[in-house]
């Protein structure tokens, strides 16, 4: 697609599939090499295959996010393999189950809040210093429009995006000095593996009407694509923005817009 990241390193966490997926590619396709990490070392052949297609190095990590020496491995193999780190894509995340206030079983609970929350702070601890060796870089959030209002059916989900929202604002201030960015992307429901798995929690007898509901309610009248979370997150590596730092980016089709305040 370009060159603007030629001579960089991205780094992705839940490369396997889904938005991790098309991120790898899209900045493979923009010129980086890629550090691919997720649970699963062994599911993530394709994520492979899409960056070596547009003649990137990959690097493949498995690591469990929820585990500080794990998350320290990654970045010391990145930092063995490349000697930097320009761009992390802290992405993996979980959905967890469909249920409200009452219904979480405490280990349920407890599960979506390391993934979500305790994984992509760890992440952002430890690349921090790797990108400052290097005089700086950016960091990019997965949190969720579930971050940005109530949601009384995925409420560990929720809980955990807000925390994102916030660690991001907080991580912001915290790296600025060292030349570091840090912002999120807030996707509405995307046509994953994540989605379907949302379609099933909401309706089990019935995921394609759950599918058709939540189609219906976005304002575009569709889901979102992981590549067009990917071409965001792009944007916010890029030097176009250069002065966007603690931002909190809706990518969503509208539908927060047509939320009552």
């Amino acid at each position: 697609m370009s060159d603007r990241f030629e001579g960089k390193v991205a780094a992705v966490t839940g490369a396997a599939g889904g938005i991790g997926r098309a991120a790898a590619q899209r900045f493979a396709d923009d010129g980086a090499d890629v550090v691919l990490i997720d649970l699963d070392g062994t599911a993530i052949e394709e994520t492979v295959a899409a960056v070596e297609r547009a003649g990137r190095q990959a690097h493949v990590i498995a690591a469990d996010v929820t585990k500080p020496h794990e998350v320290r491995g990654y970045v010391e193999s990145t930092r063995e393999r490349f000697g930097r780190l320009d761009y992390f894509f802290n992405n993996a995340g979980i959905l967890g189950p469909v249920a409200g206030l009452f219904d979480y079983l405490e280990e349920q609970f407890d599960q979506v809040l390391a993934v979500n929350v305790k994984g992509v702070w760890l992440g952002m601890r430890e690349v921090a210093p790797l990108m400052a060796e290097n005089g700086g870089g950016v960091i990019v959030n997965t949190a969720s429009i579930a971050g940005l209002q109530g949601t009384p059916t995925l409420f560990a989900y929720g809980a955990s995006k807000h925390a994102v929202v916030g660690m991001t604002k907080s991580a912001a201030m915290a790296l600025v000095g060292q030349s570091i960015r840090v912002n999120a992307v807030c996707p509405a429901v995307i046509d994953t593996p994540m989605g379907a798995e949302l379609e099933r929690g909401s309706s089990p007898d019935a995921p394609e009407l759950a599918r058709e509901a939540m189609q219906a309610a976005n304002l575009m009248g569709r889901y979102g694509t992981p590549e067009e979370i990917a071409a965001l997150v792009a944007f916010l590596c890029s030097d176009d923005a250069s002065f966007i730092n603690g931002a909190i980016y809706p990518i969503d089709g509208g539908g927060t817009a047509t939320r009552r305040a």
